[in-house]
This record gives structure tokens, sequence and C-alpha cells, in this order.
């Protein structure tokens, strides 16, 4: 049985590695499948590329892996409509954060046969083998599928417990050196850069989240570090980032990573996910040593009643704390903060203005953004509870057609105030972003006129 994975144009000039199809495509494989990756990502083909390509080489099974974005939701229509412009078109399978919550939906709008709900590492190849024997799709856990025009939904396949027993992603599948040359802080433009996840899952529950699993599962120290020495090795990876939605999961976890980091000698920098009421000065000055140039936190309100609406189990003072712990490090801190939740004003959003204007660093232009309610959240249940959103067409097709716009409005102020109220704040944040950039850029210049710097190397932006 032969399986082409689609990876969709997201527009960019370098692409991030799309580790949840690598991992998918490396379980399949060692379950005797061929598999085939469709870089529509790195190549740009036009859709009609692809409904060429299907026509021209046989495959049993098409699959595209979906998160819940604007675009991303845009592309899967558009390359829907290229899989299905295929005569006697192979079965269609979707996956992924974005069908998982509203599999109905996301069957109807695209046209697919069969929709995995969650991970997909057992449920598929259960899939794939039911497929190929003809055995009734009723056996396999963890999908829904439309039967006699009514939609079955299997029981929930159980989690992985055991995440180091999931084989290595299938790197030689993909163009790594395109990869490797994705840009992260902290990062020289000689380093190559790659994800490598320690650990699946969230132990926190905010509201405007949406997860596939429960819980934090996390991988040994020791398949961790045997991971980073094989990219090393065959690919030459000196730049890691660790793509767990939270690499600092609790202080213990943290530190045993770093420790093992360390003692075994591999010499890496690494960019990570991290939380403000465990960034101890102590801990953090153990990431530094480990390789740690820059943490992104999800900072999201400066304001406590807003933190805890969000069920964030944070405080100001954390984040304030935190921040300045992660600066006295010597680690450059990443800002993440969102406006409109729930009882959110303009002046909570002016609080945040003042505390990036005071904190930034400048490593990254950090503005804000207004928060969206994704599809299985509990802010998405809430808007529909509340009458503000009717469920997901409401929301893929009318509400969210931009991250950088309102979606669904929570505060008291109006759509054009709430907007008002942002284009005044980030204005402020962008130009003191490039102020900043200005003065740096100009004391380069004096320091190799005045002072003749030989290390110069030009105006160059990376």
């Amino acid at each position: 049985m032969r399986i082409l994975l689609v990876v969709y144009d997201n527009d960019t000039y370098m692409s991030y590695f799309p580790i949840g199809t690598a991992y998918i495509a490396a379980v399949i494989r060692q379950k005797g499948y061929e598999v085939e990756i469709y870089n529509q990502d790195v190549w740009h083909y036009p859709n009609e590329h692809l409904t060429k390509y299907l026509k021209e080489n046989h495959f049993d099974v098409v699959g595209v892996k979906v998160i819940g974005g604007y675009w991303q939701y845009r592309q899967l229509l558009a390359t829907s409509k290229a899989i299905n412009a295929v005569p006697n078109r192979p079965v269609f399978i979707l996956g992924g954060q974005g069908p998982s919550p509203e599999p109905e939906y996301f069957l109807e709008i695209s046209g697919a046969d069969i929709v995995c709900i969650g991970e997909s590492e057992i449920s598929l190849p259960n899939l794939l083998s039911a497929l190929g024997s003809g055995r009734s799709l009723s056996s396999v856990r963890g999908i829904v599928y439309k039967d006699d025009g009514k939609y079955i939904h299997t029981q929930r396949e159980n989690v992985i417990k055991d995440i180091d027993s999931i084989p290595m992603p299938a790197w030689d599948l993909f163009p790594m050196t395109h990869y490797s040359l994705f840009r992260f802080t902290g990062e020289k433009p000689n380093e190559r850069t790659f994800p490598v996840l320690t650990g699946r899952g969230c132990l926190y529950k905010c509201n405007f989240c949406y997860r596939i699993e429960t819980g934090y599962r996390g991988r040994s120290a020791g398949a961790i570090i045997e991971e980073i020495k094989k990219l090393k090795k065959d690919y030459r990876i000196s730049f890691f980032a660790f793509a767990d939605e939270l690499f600092m999961s609790t202080p213990d976890r943290t530190r045993e990573l770093c420790e093992e980091i360390i003692s075994s000698g591999i010499n890496i920098k690494f960019f990570c996910n991290g939380r403000l009421n465990i960034a101890h000065i102590d801990l953090l000055q153990l990431m530094k040593r480990a390789g740690c140039v820059f943490i992104n936190y999800g900072i999201e309100s400066l304001d406590d009643n807003v933190l805890e609406i969000m069920n964030k189990q944070l405080t100001v003072n954390q984040i304030v704390g935190g921040i300045e712990n992660t600066i006295a490090a010597g680690i450059h801190p990443g800002f993440n903060i969102i406006f409109g939740n729930i009882g959110e004003t303009k002046e909570i959003l002016m609080k945040g203005v003042d505390f990036l204007l005071k904190y930034n660093t400048y490593s990254q232009l950090r503005t804000i953004r207004p928060v969206t309610p994704y599809p299985g959240s509990p802010l998405y249940y809430y808007a529909i509870k509340e009458g503000l959103l009717e469920g997901p067409k409401d929301f893929y097709e009318r509400k969210h057609i931009n991250e950088e716009l309102l979606a669904v409005n929570f505060t008291e102020m109006t759509d054009e105030e709430f907007h008002n109220a942002l284009a005044e704040a980030n204005e402020i944040l962008i130009r003191d972003y490039y102020k900043a950039k200005c003065a740096d850029t100009l004391e380069e210049m004096r320091k190799l006129y005045l002072k003749q710097n030989n290390d110069f190397r030009g105006f160059r932006q990376t």
C-alpha cells in the first residue's frame, strides 16, 4: 500500500519542519507501508500540480495534517479541491488539531473520507490495516467517517503513554537542508537549526488553548540526547528548537534535561517554551549553561483578574519576577501578550504595552494580538454558549479571517474601538522597536568607521 502525505504551502520563504507528519511517516513506514512526502511547502507547487501528480502516480491513500489557523483552513480547502479532482482518487484522510475537535464539519468541507482524532501513531496504522484487508472501519478506534449518510464516531484511541516507543521522525523523506535553514532568535548565520520534541502535552488548561490530548508525557533524557546526537552527526545541526508546547513543564523535569545535556557534552544552543511561575534564577542559570539562548513565554495579560479568568495559573508578580530573572541569566525572553479575553479593557491593554517598553530586549519584534477562541478550547464553547459564535462554520468562514484581527469580541468595546486600541498599542511598540534597532545599527556604523572595526560583516538582515 502506497501513502502520500501532503505538506501544504504555508506561503513562507523558509519552512518550519512538519514534525508531526514526520512522526506519522516513520510509524507507518515501520509497519511496512510505502510512504512519500509531497512538499508543497518547499517547492510552492500550484494546486493543479498535486492533481496532476496524483493522476500520474498511484497511491492508495492520501493524508493531510491540519492545524486550526485561518491560513491553514483555506489551504485545506484548496488542497482538498485538488485531491478530489482526481478520477478514482485515493482514500482521503485528515488528521491534526484542526479537524480533531470538529471532525464532522471538516469531513463536510473537505470531502475527505476519514478523520483521525488526536494522536494518530496508533489509529492510522490500524486504519491502513483495515483498509487493506477490507475490515470494517468500525473496528478502528480514534476515527470519524460517514456511512450511509450518518457520521460514525468510533471509541477514542488511548494516548501513547511511552512516547519513547515512537520511532524518530523520518527525516530522510524530507529536504533537510531546506528545513535546517529556518531561523530562530539567538542563532548565528552559520548555524543550522532543527526542532526536537522532548515531550507531548501541557499540565495547564488556559481557556484559549486547545490540545489534542490532555496531560503531559515526557520523553526520557537518554532518548532526547540520542536524537540530538543523530541530528548533529547526520545533518550538522547545532541549534535546536525544543518544539514542545511547554519545555519547562516542571522545575525537576527542566533541571533533569539540562543536567543531561551538560553531562553529555553535546555542546548545543537551544530555544524553548517556558513558564514564568517556575522561572527561578537558579534554574535559568542552569538552562543557560546547557545552551539556552531564548525562552518563549506565554504572558497573555498584565492583569491578575484576567489571568484568573484565563485559568493561566500565573500572577503579574510572577511574570515580572520571571522576566527579570530570565534577563539576569543572560537569556532573551519572548513576550507573548494577547488582548480581548473576558473582562479586558483598553487600560489593561496599555499595561501590556508599558511592560514591553520596560523589559523588551529587542531580540524580536513583538506586537499584541487579539485572543482567538479556537475550536476545542473552553473559550470557543463559552462563545457558543453566550451566542457570540454559532459553531465551526461561523468561526472559519465568517469570524476567523486573519490571526491579527478580532474573531469574537469578549469585551465591552465595539469592534471598531477594539481595533483602534490595538492599532494604537502596536504603533507604540513598532516605533519603539525600530527606534532601538536604528540606534543599534548606527552604533555599529560608528564602530566601523570611527574605530575601524575589522569584525564588521556588512549591513545585513537575516
